[in-house]
């Protein structure tokens, strides 16, 4: 294979990434405006519903793509996996109550926060070094979300805007739990999440006497959520994540931000305070500023033995 035949293929590997991380994006975005079509269904309702398609689809999703049962796979991961899936339980429940309490746009953006909390996590978890560049943006990032949070005085929104910080640090400790466990693999402990998910949440229902059988309506919103929002949005980033470097993960992940707020505006003529605009946008900006300050660290030079 020739050196431009190499050239072309990676080429299209990128542009091939580049789309799929962004369309994962764009799924992902939907979550917001899913949560708000919902008529009647709460918080454990909708994740029960949600958790029982998006468990399905990635057992059958990784079985096609493994040959293996995914069982096999999650028993091999062993505990980081289990603390990896009961984290995005908790990020789940709560990225669902923030949006059902808060401003999607409040939400959405108090949810970026979390590769700042994974970086803090994994600096005092697994010792890992922090690039003083990503302490400043950390500095920063708390700076917008004061401000952001700062009109929340009212006890539901101010509940919603922690919910969405929880929610944050739920994904954030699920990341530095895959990176304690050096899982390159996320699939797994998602479908385990899911397994986690239905246990939970069809026991809180019960003992709190919450109706097991939803609308039409809600039924099927929270179920497609669990296949496309959720599930598909997570193998397109599976596959568009090995051909692109981290700082463009992280500056594409932005999409989901930017575009969760503009659905429900467009659909739903939903707004956003002042407050949340100003701090959401220094946030934002700790966020490509930290991952272009990353870009363009020059690499460590290569030393021979």
């Amino acid at each position: 294979m020739t050196e431009a035949t190499i050239g072309l293929s990676a080429g299209l590997s990128h542009k091939r990434g580049l789309l799929f991380v962004f369309a994962a994006g764009v799924l992902w975005s939907t979550v917001g405006l899913g949560i708000r079509m919902i008529q009647d269904a709460g918080v454990w309702q909708i994740l029960l519903y949600r958790s029982i398609s998006l468990s399905v689809f990635l057992y059958v999703v990784i079985l096609i793509r493994s040959g293996e049962n995914p069982f096999s796979q999650v028993q091999r991961a062993g505990v980081p996996a289990v603390i990896a899936g009961l984290s995005l339980v908790a990020a789940y429940s709560g990225g669902i109550y923030a949006i059902q309490s808060t401003s999607v746009a409040n939400a959405m953006l108090l949810f970026a926060s979390a590769p700042f909390l994974a970086a803090v996590l994994g600096w005092v978890v697994l010792r890992e070094p922090v690039r003083h560049a990503t302490w400043i943006a950390i500095t920063v990032a708390i700076l917008g979300i004061g401000i952001m949070v700062m009109d929340k005085s009212a006890g539901v929104a101010i509940k919603g805007s922690l919910a969405a910080l929880g929610s944050a640090l739920g994904f954030a400790v699920f990341t530095v739990a895959l990176r304690w466990g050096k899982s390159g693999e996320m699939l797994p402990s998602v479908f385990l999440s899911g397994i986690f998910a239905i246990v939970i949440t069809a026991t809180i229902c019960i003992s709190a006497g919450l109706p097991l059988m939803l609308s039409v309506n809600d039924t099927s919103i929270a179920m497609g959520m669990g296949v496309f929002q959720v599930g598909a949005g997570l193998i397109l980033y599976t596959l568009g994540s090995k051909t692109l470097p981290a700082a463009e993960l992280t500056l594409l992940s932005l999409a989901e931000v930017l575009l969760g707020p503009m659905w429900v505006w467009l659909f739903l003529g939903e707004t956003a305070t002042i407050n949340t605009l100003i701090g959401g946008s220094i946030l934002l900006a700790a966020i490509a500023g930290n991952a272009i300050s990353g870009a363009r660290r020059k690499p460590p030079p290569i030393t021979t033995p």
